[in-house]
């Protein structure tokens, strides 16, 4: 294997406007755009890779973007002169130079994983373990309103072609049994619904929601609490579905939860669990344990969109629920390449790497560089 080394890492910021206006989650949480934080990682002889980190906002999880960007500044140095295709020797200098901030190391992570396929001319799922032959289902994100407007705006995604919707709730029980059943009003054979409460309930009001229901409703419930108790003690009064989502992060998070059978599967936001090479590591646990997984990110542009895919891409189709089409929830277009999504479904590009080429018009100039 040729020597290949990073020589520069430069640091772009790109602000991404909330497509529909207003985004709305549990708990009055509001977003009306999102702060990306892209790399671009330049190796000796000039081969280039790309990575994203895009938090959703500073209130979904313990990240926010100024952190991303400290984060790299504290963690770039450090990877100066290291081969990018060694990803798990890359994270081990990463976590040498700064404990946790996984969002901080995502962008760096990808960027690597862009350049390892690039270096050897595959593409990057190919990298993660093999593409299947899976047309991977994309979901929409419906946030949380009045109840006839979540059935309008199902309606809507459902004639751009979309199978699978994620559904935002997390307010008084009686609204938010309205928006379920709303939602839901419409449904056809083959549809998936993820009802997403992003830890807005106490395990009363879940409950109490849940009675509420009509019979028969088909949906998992996604983060319904915002600790891991009251997961549990909502999980043992309940035969509905849950997938883990804020609460599966890293590691010992994923561990915990095969250990406590506290769900059904989970959702492996890429940024949220630190990269292709954890990412890869928590969807190899998940399929051992007979978990499903929704492969998506917290938010992000093209570069995030480009390696949801290829990880996606990965995952055996019983396992696979949905990918998240996040370029449906911003208003700038970061980069380009062969992701189209055909009749709701989208497969992984046969380019190497990630398959994107970044608008440099649109990212601008790096705010920091590392070299």
């Amino acid at each position: 294997m040729s020597e290949l080394k990073i020589e520069k890492i430069d640091v772009f910021k790109v602000d991404l406007p909330y497509r529909g206006g207003v985004y709305r989650l549990s708990g009055g949480r509001e977003y009306r755009s999102f702060d990306a934080t892209i790399v671009r990682i330049t190796t000796q002889n000039g081969l280039e890779g790309w990575g994203e980190s895009t938090p959703f906002g500073s209130t979904y999880i313990a990240s926010h973007a100024l952190g991303v960007r400290a984060g790299i500044a504290e963690i770039a140095p450090g990877l100066i002169g290291l081969d990018p295709r060694r990803v798990d020797r890359i994270n081990d200098a990463m976590d040498q130079a700064l404990v946790g901030h996984l969002h901080a190391k995502t962008a760096l992570d990808v960027a690597c994983w862009d350049l390892f396929g690039k270096s050897v001319g595959l593409p990057v799922c190919e990298l993660l373990g093999g593409r299947t032959d899976v047309e991977m289902p994309v979901i929409s994100s419906i946030y949380m309103g009045d109840p006839d407007d979540m059935r309008r705006r199902v309606a809507e995604h459902r004639q751009l072609g979309y199978i699978a919707h994620s559904v935002k709730i997390g307010d008084e029980p009686a609204v938010d049994a309205a928006r379920i059943a709303a939602s839901l009003a419409d449904k056809r054979p083959g549809e998936f619904f993820i009802v997403d409460a992003n830890g807005g309930m106490t395990v009363e009001t879940a409950l109490r929601m849940l009675r509420l229901l009509p019979a028969g409703l088909d949906f998992v419930l996604e983060a319904p609490c915002a600790t891991w108790r009251e997961c549990m003690s909502l999980r043992r009064r309940t035969d509905v579905p849950i997938i883990f989502d804020e609460l599966a992060t890293d590691d010992a998070a994923i561990a915990q939860l095969l250990g406590d059978d506290a769900a059904e599967g989970i959702g492996l936001k890429i940024s949220k669990n630190g990269g292709l090479t954890r990412g890869r590591r928590h969807r190899d646990i998940s399929v051992a344990a007979g978990y499903t997984v929704s492969v998506q990110e917290t938010t992000g542009s093209d570069i995030a969109f480009a390696a949801i895919v290829h990880l996606g891409q990965t995952v055996p189709e019983k396992n696979l629920r949905c990918v998240l089409e996040c370029r449906d929830i911003v208003a700038i277009k970061t980069a380009d390449g062969d992701f189209a999504v055909r009749d709701g479904r989208v497969t992984a590009p046969a380019a190497p790497g990630l398959g994107i080429t970044p608008r440099l018009e649109v990212l601008g100039e790096p705010v920091a560089s590392y070299f």
